[in-house]
């Protein structure tokens, strides 16, 4: 129920964002940068992609923290949940700017469904949100 509740969110977040007159630049290669990020753990280059706030859902742990924070809980997770593979399924964008990814991470122990979406923040695509979650 709390996944089906957080997924929710994360529409409900998008389709709202589809409503607004923001406009915001997507540097050239984000989607694949953060996708790159993720398949080598690297949460140094994935951080550069934090808004000042992120929201971040792992296995056991969940919370808004600072982009210093969240480059640190995703440090200690890429550590204890080494990628094997991250694949995305889909992406897409609303007419308000936002952006999302919707993907698989596999390590060694499980297979997370991951969520990430990005939003403008002074005019620029942002990661708001990144839920790695269980099936």
């Amino acid at each position: 129920m709390k996944k089906i509740i957080q997924n929710l969110t994360l529409c409900l977040s998008v389709l709202l964002l589809s409503h607004t007159s923001v406009t915001a630049h997507e540097l050239p290669g984000l989607i694949e940068n953060i996708t790159a990020a993720i398949k080598t753990g690297n949460s140094k280059e994935l951080a550069k992609y934090f808004a000042p706030t992120v929201e971040i859902i792992l296995p056991g742990s969940e919370g808004a923290f600072s982009k210093a924070q969240a480059e640190m809980i995703m440090k200690d997770f890429f550590a204890r949940a080494a990628t094997i593979s991250f694949t995305v399924n889909q992406k897409g964008n609303s007419a308000g700017g936002a952006q999302f990814i919707i993907g698989t991470y596999k390590n060694k122990n499980e297979i997370l469904n991951v969520y990430i979406l990005l939003k403008p923040v002074s005019n620029q695509l942002m990661i708001q949100q990144m839920h790695f979650e269980a099936d």
